[in-house]
């Protein structure tokens, strides 16, 4: 084991899951995820697309921390508290996405068979992603992985 991987074990022990940050490449935006919230509180791991990281991190730690008290997120589900002044919305991700994506959950969990949401966040006006009037930018920023 390296020592990346021992931080990871011991961050999920520590505080229920370790956290990546995925910096932008190309048009790629970047990505947050989480790894170990299914192991250590049994909730999907979690991804946010197109935040900066401590955004994101802030915003995973909170997922975490309500998943560890016991509150269940279900896919399609509106939740407060993530980001101020705007609701999220909880998506399950198609497992055809986790290689490209999450391959440290791959590494934690030995196969596909953990489950993955994407915390989705509205736009400055509004917007959701799906949205007729979101901008093709929102959209290339947070790409659905549902």
């Amino acid at each position: 084991m390296d020592d990346g991987e021992k931080k990871c074990l011991d961050d999920i022990e520590k505080y229920g899951c370790h956290v990546l940050h995925i910096l932008a490449e190309a048009d790629l935006p970047p990505f947050s995820y989480s790894v170990g919230i299914e192991k250590s509180a049994g909730q999907p791991e979690v991804i946010i697309i197109g935040l900066r990281k401590e955004l994101a991190h802030s915003m995973i730690n909170g997922y975490c921390e309500r998943a560890r008290a016991g509150e269940r997120f279900q896919p399609g589900q509106r939740v407060s508290g993530f980001l101020e002044g705007f609701d999220c919305e909880v998506r399950q991700v198609d497992p055809r996405h986790y290689r490209e994506y999450v391959g440290w959950n791959l590494w934690l969990y030995k196969s596909e068979s953990f489950r993955l949401v994407q915390l989705v966040y509205p736009s400055t006006f509004g917007y959701w992603p799906w949205d007729e009037d979101s901008s093709d930018d929102f959209r290339r920023f947070q790409p659905m992985l549902d």
